[in-house]
C-alpha cells in the first residue's frame, strides 16, 4: 500500500472566504477508524454518500453536521494513503466543532503542503509535478493555469525522465566498454555514445535558453514605466489600471517612489511599475526616487520609456518601447535613436488602443516557447538542467572511459534531483512549505 503517515492529519482544503460548503480533508493510517467514529460506518470507496457527523457516532453523542462523505482507501487516493473528505456546511462553528472532534479522535492539523508531500513520498507525483500543483493553486491568469496544469500533469517531468532514460542507455554502453575492453565490441559503439551525448547537450541547451519565459508566466511580466517628469507616466499607469492609482499633477517630481499595479494582458499576468521622473535634482528624497527608478529599469522584463512632445529624449534604454505623449499638442518624431515612437495622447485617448496591442504583442513575445518544449518555471529547474549539461560536456571531453562514465552518472543525478528521485531531502521543506494548509 506504500507509506502511511504515522499521524492522521486533517485540514480544510477550501478557501477562508464565506461559502456554502467547506471540504475537510483527512489522511493517514488511522483514517478508517476515525471515519467510523464520526459517522458509524465506512461508506463505499470513492462514492459520495450523505451521512450525519457525530462527535461519537457509536453513542450518537452531539450531532455536528449532515455532510457528504467520500472514503478513499489507499493507494488510490491523492496522498496514496487511506483518507476521506467531509463536505461540510461552511459555518465557522461547524468547522471548529468537527476539527475538535478530529483532534479528540487522535488526528492533528496538517502542516502547509503536508498532503502533497505525502503524495510525493508515496510516489503519486514527483517534485516537478508537485510544484505544478502549487502553481495551479496560485494561478491568477489563463496562461498560468495552462502552464501549471501541464506541469502538474507531468509535461516537464516527461522531458526530464526521457533524458534520464537516454542517459541510462548511454551509460550501459559506456559500462560495456569499461567492463569488456578485450571483447570485439562494434567500433561504432564509441561514436554512438558521443553522438548521444551531443544530442542531449543540444536539447538541454535549448531548454535552458528559453529566456525565462516560463518563469515570466508564473510570476508575471514586469514593465517599468520611466522617463522625465511630466511625461505622462502616472497618467499611463492610471489608464492601464482603469482607476486613479497614481497622483497626477503638473508639478514636476510628484512621484517619489515606485508604484505598482498588477493586471493582465493577452491572458498573462503583468505588473506595471510607475517610477520617479528621471532628472538631476538637489532634493534628497527625489534623488532617491530616481535611484530606485533606475533599479526598476534594470530589473524589468521590458521598459516603457515615455516622453512628452516636444521634449525628445537623447538616448533610449536597450530594448525599450518608446512612447511619445501629448500627440494632441505637438508633432512627434517617427523614431528616436533608431527606435520607432508609439504616438499617444493620454488626454484625448488617441493611440492608446494601438499601444495596448503593442504591449500585448510584447508580452506574448516574452512568454512564447520557441522550441515547442514545456517551459522552465523555476530557477531550480534551470540550475539542475545546467548541472546535467555541464557534466555531459565534461564527459564529451574525456578520453578515459571510466571518467566519462562517472560524468554520465553525475548528469543522471542532476536530473534525478529535479524530479526527486535522488538526493533531494534538503529541498523538500522549501518546496512543500510554499503550499497552503490542506494541500
Amino acid at each position: 500500500m506504500g507509506y502511511q503517515g504515522e499521524d492522521t492529519i486533517f485540514a480544510v482544503s477550501t478557501g477562508v472566504e464565506r461559502a456554502a460548503i467547506a471540504v475537510m480533508r483527512v489522511s493517514g493510517k488511522g483514517s478508517a477508524d476515525l471515519l467510523v467514529k464520526l459517522c458509524g460506518v465506512l461508506p463505499p470507496p470513492r462514492k459520495a454518500v450523505l451521512r450525519r457527523i457525530w462527535r461519537q457516532a457509536d453513542v450518537q453523542d452531539t450531532l455536528l453536521d449532515e455532510a457528504l462523505v467520500l472514503w478513499f482507501p489507499g493507494p488510490k487516493s491523492y496522498t496514496g494513503e487511506d483518507g476521506f473528505e467531509l463536505h461540510l456546511h461552511a459555518g465557522p462553528a461547524i468547522i471548529q466543532a468537527v476539527a475538535h472532534a478530529l483532534v479528540d479522535a487522535g488526528a492533528r492539523p496538517a502542516e502547509p503542503g503536508e498532503f502533497t508531500r505525502r503524495a510525493f513520498t508515496n510516489g503519486r507525483m514527483d517534485l516537478v509535478e508537485a510544484e505544478g500543483i502549487a502553481d495551479l493553486v496560485a494561478a491568477e491568469t489563463e496562461s498560468q493555469r495552462r502552464q501549471a496544469l501541464a506541469q502538474a500533469d507531468g509535461a516537464l517531468s516527461r522531458v526530464y525522465e526521457g533524458w534520464s532514460e537516454r542517459l541510462k542507455k548511454l551509460l550501459a554502453f559506456q559500462e560495456a566498454l569499461i567492463d569488456f575492453p578485450d571483447e570485439d565490441l562494434p567500433p561504432e559503439v564509441e561514436e554512438e555514445i558521443r553522438s548521444g551525448i551531443r544530442q542531449l547537450i543540444e536539447q538541454m541547451q535549448q531548454h535552458i535558453a528559453d529566456g525565462q519565459r516560463g518563469e515570466r508566466i508564473r510570476r508575471g511580466v514586469v514593465f517599468a514605466i520611466t522617463g522625465p517628469p511630466n511625461a505622462g507616466k502616472s497618467s499611463l499607469l492610471n489608464w492601464l489600471a482603469e482607476r486613479d492609482a497614481a497622483i497626477v499633477s503638473p508639478i514636476a517630481g510628484t512621484t517619489r517612489d515606485a508604484l505598482e499595479i498588477v493586471g493582465s494582458l493577452a491572458g498573462i499576468k503583468v505588473t506595471f511599475v510607475d517610477t520617479a521622473g528621471l532628472r538631476e535634482t538637489e532634493d534628497e528624497i527625489e534623488a532617491e526616487g530616481v535611484r530606485r527608478a533606475l533599479f526598476h529599469v534594470k530589473q524589468a522584463d521590458c521598459v516603457v520609456q515615455m516622453f512628452a512632445a516636444p521634449d525628445v529624449p537623447q538616448s533610449v534604454f536597450p530594448g525599450a518601447l518608446v512612447v511619445g505623449n501629448k500627440l494632441d499638442l505637438a508633432d512627434l518624431p517617427a523614431e528616436v535613436e533608431g527606435v520607432g515612437v508609439i504616438p499617444v495622447s493620454l488626454k484625448t485617448g488617441e493611440g492608446l488602443d494601438a499601444l495596448r496591442q503593442i504591449l500585448e504583442q510584447k508580452v506574448l513575445a516574452l512568454t512564447a516557447s520557441s522550441t515547442g518544449m514545456p517551459l522552465l518555471t523555476r530557477a531550480r529547474h534551470s540550475a539542475g538542467v545546467q548541472d546535467a549539461c555541464s557534466s555531459l560536456e565534461e564527459a564529451l571531453r574525456q578520453e578515459w572511459p571510466e571518467v566519462r562514465g562517472e560524468e554520465l552518472r553525475l548528469a543522471m543525478r542532476a536530473l534525478g534531483r529535479l524530479t526527486g528521485h535522488v538526493g533531494v531531502e534538503e529541498l523538500l521543506d522549501a518546496i512543500f512549505g510554499q503550499f497552503c494548509i490542506g494541500k
